[in-house]
């Protein structure tokens, strides 16, 4: 295959970017798409300029560290991770634009790495529980309903890659919070923190810059382990609970 790619070209936060053309004509159908961007660096790096910088780690779609706007969508055409795109899912001869995360919230660090520290801080306030040692009862011991067990599940498998909020028009991070909000409030272990947590997660989100949600489903679309929009009304009740009961608290003391 021979292809034409447009890639996004940053020096570093401070400076100016860019696209850049690269003609690329060693390209198999079977490579995954940051392997064609491997083929392509090798060539870049023996005629001594400077390879696309783009971020990744496992390779098996795990991880969520391959960032990458292609064509208009993140991570490309197919509701998969980047690293599990193959450059079947393209035509030969056809021109494919590659870019950085565009969010306010996730600042580029160079070509196509962004910075998404800010998911980081976001789970650091509350995307936790807190067990005493001691005699704790063992997690399989506590009964938990099936659905709610595979709700749970379903909601800790986000991973963090960013792309709901590349998908959104508002650069919201509404569906990461509260799907990381629900793998805990779902569960009996989670509810000792739930109203603290539902309140420190979503402001640290307001504090870091990102949007609101407009429902327009295009973060669950988007989405390479299929999270339901679900999670974020049920962060929204998690939420609008947590303020009710800080009121209550706030009005009882000052009666």
């Amino acid at each position: 295959m021979k292809i034409t790619l447009k890639v996004w070209r940053q020096k570093d936060a401070n400076s100016k970017g860019g696209f850049k053309t690269y003609q690329h004509g060693h390209v198999s159908e079977d490579m995954s798409f940051l392997e064609m961007i491997d083929v392509l660096n090798e060539e870049l790096v023996k005629k001594n300029e400077d390879p696309i910088a783009f971020d990744h780690d496992c390779r098996e779609g795990i991880c969520g560290m391959c960032s990458l706007y292609i064509n208009g969508r993140p991570h490309g055409p197919l509701q998969t991770t980047t690293c599990q795109l193959h450059m079947r899912s393209f035509k030969d001869g056809e021109t494919i634009t590659i870019e950085p995360w565009r969010a306010k919230a996730f600042p580029v660090v160079k070509d196509l790495v962004v910075d998404r520290t800010s998911f980081d801080r976001i789970q650091q306030v509350g995307g936790y529980v807190n067990v005493n040692t001691g005699g704790v009862p063992d997690a399989n011991e506590i009964p938990i309903p099936k659905r709610i067990a595979d709700e749970a599940f379903d909601s800790a498998t986000c991973i963090g890659c960013g792309a709901c909020v590349a998908a959104c028009k508002n650069a919201s991070a509404m569906l990461f919070v509260g799907a990381k909000i629900s793998q805990f409030a779902l569960l009996p272990q989670g509810k000792v923190e739930s109203k603290e947590r539902a309140e420190k997660m979503v402001a640290q989100m307001d504090a870091e810059g990102f949007g609101s949600c407009t429902n327009t489903y295009a973060c669950e679309a988007e989405c390479p382990k299929g999270i339901k929009i679900t999670n974020i009304a049920r962060m929204n009740r998690e939420y609008l609970g947590a303020m009710v009961s800080s009121y209550q608290v706030e009005v009882q003391g000052g009666d």
